[in-house]
């Protein structure tokens, strides 16, 4: 049987019911690609020991840096490097975010709140 096909912005449309709830699509080694909604604005965060990646799948964000903020628009890419302090936010109504990450990875990095999810659903 061949690997399952999924159209990430439609599945983030059917499952997933609010902002800032990272859900797994698929496992890549150790790492996992996640999708979320993202909300108004996260929490500060930062990961000590790994490198984030964001993919702009539909809508627009900033990530917010201690220094600026950088706009990424439908189809913009960033790594946050390890240990770099960020906040993202959303530009536009619930934009679709992939985030490829190790899958030990929290999703408030160093921070713990409300926002904190400890056991990720999937696609």
């Amino acid at each position: 049987m061949p690997p399952r096909k999924i159209n990430l912005v439609s599945a983030a449309d059917e499952k997933i019911e609010k902002v800032f709830d990272p859900h797994v699509a698929g496992d890549v080694n150790d790492s996992q690609a996640k999708v979320a909604k993202f909300g108004a604005e996260f929490d500060w965060h930062a990961h000590e020991k790994e490198d984030e990646a964001f993919l702009v799948l539909r809508g627009k964000i900033a990530l917010d840096f201690r220094d600026g903020a950088v706009e990424l628009d439908e189809g913009d890419f960033l790594v946050v490097p390890r240990g770099v302090e960020h906040r993202p936010r959303s530009l536009t109504h619930e934009p679709v975010v992939l985030m490829f990450e190790p899958a030990a990875t929290l999703n408030t990095g160093n921070a713990v709140s409300d926002l904190t999810v400890t056991d990720l659903k999937r696609l």
